[in-house]
């Protein structure tokens, strides 16, 4: 299904009025915006509307004071790593001791386990006096515990939605969680703890230990805000798209940590042009390869390092870690579409898959494939150990995945180990022996909540693009912009004629298209059929480079006969 968005031509000319690039204003105007989203640090949301972070501030200001040692446990996706890093970078300028500690998504799993406290007890900094999480402790109720038994307090933050149970941290500073007055609920975990950041400053600048307008530029860990905000794909609301774009801002003037000039480096991209998909396609999955395939400590030490040799062995590094995870995830997602049965998947409403030798590092990316290419929720497996299996799923929004797993499991008792997520991500592991009668359930499942057996996907488009606007500049003009989620990057519907076609690596369709006398070159990556000559294309604009030239490349998302 393709529909255009609604158009808002008051709130179009209301933009273009003050100054807006006319296409511009169109986007903005249909995306909600009546009037330019202010930019500057002026309009960020004040820490001090975050439940709990003046009592985080005054115990990290404690803990500073008396030489306490400070442990960060991180979670091991992008993230985690920015937020690790942001919390340490800017925790080691006003004084602390602090170093850190990321659990193994294939030994302790994920957050604050008991295990990790562990661990913790025994780094190689020594036994911390307190924990600070980020990017996770909401639900580690054990793990809090623990430490505690342990003589180790804990400060928690976080963005994820708590259960009905909190841990007994000394402070919980996280936006969703109960009572918390905090305008935006779409912190990432980095912007979380960049909060802290800022009302820790406030607090040393209020004892005297700062001088009153004093002590670190905060505003020079921007560059890690961004990369863990548009990596962890959370809505990118005004208060977050003024983070992103302060982040890429120092970018573009090459005032960027020397990990991530590193990263944009390896994968071949200009920090000079920097956008968000640089962000969320280039970098983030280089950080993301460490915590799938081996050991976040990688990614992390890569956006600590200040050297910038170093830094770019690091970066190499995690690029060749992410090289073998594509080629692990493309080998995997093949012999997943081999495995499905083309008359029973068209008979089913969702996909449930294992294979005996795939990495349980890649199995969410698989999943996530599979719910694009059958636009159905997706679950995808890997053995955990003889017995289970553990499991990675995707959804669509016409279904809500956690509760389904939560049905499963209430209708198939003790298939299921354990289960979380959320309504568009979950995670499991599963008795491999229970596999075909979960499969079964996991389809009826769906069926169940949705109402429905079959799913279409909808593809929300900006409508028909300007004939004067078929140029790189526009493409420039676009890519310079903050799009994400909650703020979709433009997509265009257009009727062209395709003048020539051929097959690039046997995967992707080159196409040379002409609109209204003009000649423009496309791509539809991963579409290997053939189109007719005349076709309705959904497609977005970008720059491509190549011999010193740049010129304008349409990206096909859809297209039908004309």
């Amino acid at each position: 299904m393709i529909r255009p968005r609604a158009t808002h031509r008051q709130h179009a000319q209301a933009l273009a009025e003050v100054g807006v690039h006319p296409l511009l204003a169109r986007l903005w105007a249909a995306r909600g915006l009546a009037q330019p989203t202010a930019t500057d640090w002026q309009a960020l949301i004040p820490p001090q509307r975050l439940t709990h972070v003046n009592t985080a501030a005054s115990l990290l200001a404690d803990a500073i004071a008396t030489q306490k040692k400070l442990l960060i446990v991180a979670d091991y996706d992008c993230d985690g790593a920015t937020a690790c890093a942001v919390a340490i970078r800017g925790l080691r300028t006003m004084g602390a001791q602090v170093d850190f500690l990321v659990p193994n998504r294939f030994e302790t799993g994920y957050g604050l386990s008991p295990a990790v406290v562990e661990l913790a007890c025994r780094h190689p900094a020594g036994k911390p006096d307190l924990l600070i999480t980020v990017d996770n402790g909401i639900a580690s109720i054990d793990g809090v515990a623990a430490a505690r038994a342990a003589g180790i307090e804990v400060i928690v933050t976080d963005h994820h939605l708590p259960g009905e149970q909190l841990p007994h941290a000394l402070a919980i500073v996280n936006p969703n969680q109960t009572g918390c007055g905090f305008p935006s609920k779409h912190l990432a975990g980095v912007g979380v703890i960049f909060y802290v950041l800022l009302a820790l400053r406030a607090e040393l600048r209020t004892r005297g230990t700062l001088p009153a307008q004093g002590g670190p530029r905060l505003d020079t860990l921007t560059d890690l805000v961004a990369l863990g905000t548009v990596a962890d794909v959370v809505r990118l609301d005004a208060n977050n798209r003024l983070l992103v774009t302060q982040g890429l801002k120092r970018i573009r003037q090459g005032r960027m940590q020397a990990g991530i000039a590193a990263l944009f480096q390896v994968a071949g991209r200009d920090p000079q042009q920097a956008g968000t998909d640089d962000l969320g396609f280039a970098l983030g999955p280089r950080i993301n390869a460490a915590g799938r395939m081996a050991d976040m400590s990688l990614g992390i030490h890569c956006l600590l390092e200040d050297e910038p040799a170093r830094a770019l062995e690091l970066a190499q590094a995690l690029d060749t870690i992410n090289r073998e995870r594509r080629s692990r995830e493309t080998e995997m997602r093949d012999e997943a579409l081999a495995q499905l049965d083309t008359q029973a998947q068209a008979r089913a409403a969702s996909v449930c898959v294992w294979q005996p030798g795939w990495h349980p590092g890649v199995i969410g990316l698989v999943a996530s494939r599979l719910k694009e290419t059958y636009w159905r929720p997706a679950l995808a497996f890997a053995p955990d150990d003889a017995d289970t299996l553990r499991g990675s799923g995707r959804s669509i929004p016409e279904v809500h995945l956690r509760d389904a797993l939560d049905l499963v499991s209430k209708r198939l008792p003790g298939a299921i180990a354990q289960f979380g997520g959320h309504a568009m991500a979950a995670g499991l592991t599963l008795r491999k022996s229970a596999f075909e009668a979960f499969a079964q359930q996991f389809d009826l499942a769906v069926r169940t909540l949705s109402g429905h057996d079959a799913f279409e996907p909808c593809l929300e488009t900006d409508g028909s693009l300007e004939p004067g606007y078929f140029n790189a500049e526009t493409a420039a003009l676009l890519a310079h912009q903050v799009w994400g989620a909650g703020f979709a990057p433009p997509l265009f519907q257009d009727r062209f004629h395709v003048v020539h076609q051929r097959l690039l690596k046997e995967r992707h369709l080159k196409l040379f298209l002409e609109k209204d006398g003009m000649r423009l070159d496309a791509i539809w990556f991963n579409h290997a059929e053939p189109l007719p000559e005349a076709i309705e294309a959904v497609y977005r604009l970008e720059r491509n480079t190549w011999g010193g030239r740049t010129t304008l490349q349409l990206l096909i998302e859809h297209a039908r006969p004309a």
